[in-house]
């Protein structure tokens, strides 16, 4: 969830976001600007301006004098982005199990914060630490121009992670399984192990997301 404060533009544009990603906003929603101002208790031209860094982010797409509809997550979104996250997550799996134990202790850490943040009902704040238990493996694979391609999908994985949460019962429960065998994979230097538990983990998740509509969504196309 991004922080209060800053200028209007800045409150606006976090406000929207944060509802976009977690479906507040559902896909194909059409937003006003009047509306979100009234939220805010804002003029519309920051709410305007912060709608425009949506457009350019692929969040929202404008319709001038009607207001912004929340774009939609596509099939093909999902499979696309599974996809990458698959390639760039498994090749640096391979390249760091020679030194696994260098990450291991901050891929425990992502996990207890999961941990703590399940306890407490936190689905959005979950989410973000499963992300950076998965960019911890990224970032340890050595190849920054991986790393920046992995971070330029944040958004996209907060929004897919929350959604294939409402998908099962239990879910959590399983991810937080599937991290620690993973950890424990790694710490035996067990390379195929390891790839193979990482790549069930994200066929897991691609067919949650597979089942249909994103929250509030009618239909994704």
């Amino acid at each position: 969830m991004s922080a209060p404060g800053g200028s209007a533009k800045e409150r606006a544009y976090a406000h929207t976001k944060d509802r976009v990603l977690d479906s507040t906003y559902a896909g194909g929603e059409l937003l006003t600007e009047g509306e979100v101002a009234a939220e805010l208790g804002i003029s519309r031209t920051p709410v305007r301006e912060a709608f425009l860094q949506l457009e350019a982010e692929g969040l929202l797409r404008l319709f001038p004098k009607r207001g912004a509809l929340v774009v939609q997550v596509s099939p093909a979104e999902v499979d696309a982005v599974m996809e990458t996250r698959a390639v760039v997550e498994r090749f640096a799996l391979g390249k760091l199990l020679g030194d696994g134990a260098a990450v291991i202790g901050e891929l425990e850490a992502a996990i207890a914060e999961q941990e703590r943040l399940a306890a407490a009902g936190d689905a959005e704040g979950f989410v973000e630490a499963d992300r950076r238990f998965h960019t911890a493996i990224v970032r340890a694979g050595g190849n920054p121009i991986l790393t920046d391609l992995y971070d330029s999908m944040r958004d996209r994985q907060q929004r897919m992670g929350l959604a294939a949460l409402t998908r099962e019962d239990g879910r959590i429960k399983q991810i937080l399984h599937e991290h620690r065998a993973i950890v424990g994979a790694i710490g035996e230097v067990d390379p195929a192990l390891a790839d193979r538990l990482l790549a069930e983990h994200l066929d897991g998740t691609l067919r949650l997301l597979r089942r249909g509509p994103m929250p509030g969504e009618d239909a994704v196309r």
